[in-house]
């Protein structure tokens, strides 16, 4: 029983600390300095490293759905509007979580590995020594990375599987572009735009502050850094799947 409270206070004051150090992060946007050096390559990192998975992931996985989805609609004499069901599940569902899969396993590991590093090798408290805030340096402007190109991957994502599919609807289900597209523009709806934008923002959030929590708490020589990563992707993973459920039936809910 006593192992078992132990167990839930610490749970609580991880949390805490981890409510704090967004809270801290986002204040640092207003005021100086600003770091935009590292803002930017940071930026650079998430961005443009990650694009090209990204667009290979996209492509396939539009490609993939188009041939499912084709196949058991034309069972129903729909196949047609394979395009309406690709843009739905990409702009709703399938993008914005895909995309924030990519950044968690490449960027959120590398950013945990990164500052843990940083951290059993006592490089933070050295900032600290020289008058140097390590939040606002190094936290602050990786949030703002990530809150930037993520949704921008978002929608290069959503763009470029809808186009995989419109390959495959071309190409397998004799589907002609014209009338895929125009499918694909009569099914997007504003709804759905805002539930594609606001999720990687929340996702680009849960990202980069639990990447930098892990970093910053991470001890016991590499062998720490190793399982601070590891936690960091694990948990970013499972927190962005229960935002995505909340969101979704919250905007549910209200239309």
């Amino acid at each position: 029983m006593g192992n078992r409270f132990l167990g839930l206070l610490t749970f609580f004051r991880h949390l805490h600390d981890l409510f704090e150090l967004f809270i801290r992060s986002n204040a640092y946007f207003l005021s100086r300095p600003f770091y935009f050096r590292d803002s930017l390559e940071q930026m650079h990192i998430t961005g443009v490293r990650s694009l090209p998975i990204v667009l290979l992931i996209s492509a396939f996985t539009g490609m993939v759905l188009a041939l499912q989805s084709g196949h058991e609609m034309a069972t129903y004499g729909a196949k047609m509007y394979v395009g309406s069901l690709i843009t739905i599940s990409l702009i709703r569902e399938l993008g914005p979580v895909l995309v924030a899969m990519v950044v968690t396993g490449r960027v959120g590991a590398g950013i945990a590995a990164e500052l843990g590093s940083m951290t059993v090798t006592e490089q933070i408290d050295a900032m600290r020594s020289l008058g140097t805030n390590p939040i606002r340096k190094l936290v602050t402007t990786r949030l703002l990375a990530i809150s930037i190109m993520l949704p921008i991957l978002t929608i290069i994502g959503d763009a470029v599987g809808i186009m995989g599919g419109m390959l495959i609807g071309v190409t397998s289900l004799n589907i002609s572009r014209d009338f895929y597209w125009s499918t694909v523009l009569s099914s997007i709806s504003f709804d759905d735009m805002v539930i594609g934008m606001i999720k990687p923002f929340v996702f680009a959030a849960i990202i980069s502050t639990i990447g930098c929590y892990m970093g910053l708490t991470a001890s016991g020589g590499t062998k720490g850094v190793g399982e601070a990563t590891t936690r960091s992707v694990v948990i970013s993973m499972i927190l962005i799947f229960i935002a995505d459920f909340l969101i979704t039936k919250f905007m549910i809910a209200i239309s």
